[in-house]
């Protein structure tokens, strides 16, 4: 009686732990296809990562301190893009604003979407780090074989020099990386007055 009793309690534990397990792939699965709003949503509420701040005009304060801006591309195996910056590195003075442009490239065979994120390098610079024209969290369709350049205008806060944190800080980084996005369904009114093709009876 002993053994059966035991039998059945080791039955409900392992249905628990299976049913622990199913729920756990599940939330995985659904996170990794929200991965980029909710990503985009997490750092702007925490700031997380490095967020840039947004930008409306340039600088009205330029400093002699210089900063060099490095930039990084990169790419989720799931998107057949090669992506990259045109140009490494720039050199700037703290408040004076630059354009640096990307380029994308569909590989692929078929068209497809990408949308980036982001992050800046030390993420304590992040809060300086201003764009005024940026392409992340954005949609980007590409057909077979083309190519588009993406522009970041920015520049980074004179107020940097202030912060005694970033006082020996030479190099900010800000990278990009493109993930896949599904293209939106047609809606049914683009197809509603389609005809469907004739049937002879």
């Amino acid at each position: 009686m002993s053994n059966a009793r035991d039998n059945e309690a080791q039955s409900r534990s392992n249905r628990k732990v299976a049913v622990i397990c199913v729920g756990v792939f599940v939330t995985m699965v659904g996170a990794s296809f929200a991965a980029v709003p909710l990503y985009n949503l997490f750092c702007r509420v925490t700031g997380f990562g490095g967020t840039t701040q947004v930008a409306n005009a340039e600088s009205d304060v330029v400093i002699d301190r210089k900063i060099t801006i490095r930039f990084d591309g990169n790419v989720s195996h799931q998107l057949p893009w090669a992506f990259k910056p045109v140009q490494r590195t720039v050199t700037l003075r703290m408040g004076e604003t630059a354009q640096l442009d990307y380029v994308a490239t569909n590989t692929g065979t078929t068209k497809t979407v990408g949308t980036s994120t982001f992050n800046v390098s030390p993420p304590t610079a992040g809060i300086y780090f201003n764009k005024l024209q940026c392409f992340c969290f954005t949609e980007q369709a590409l057909e077979s074989g083309e190519s588009v350049e993406m522009p970041v205008v920015f520049f980074v806060d004179p107020e940097m020099d202030k912060d005694p944190e970033l006082k020996s800080v030479k190099e900010i980084t800000l990278s990009y990386t493109f993930f896949p996005v599904e293209e939106p369904e047609r809606p049914v009114a683009a197809t509603a007055g389609k005809a469907g093709p004739e049937t002879n009876l």
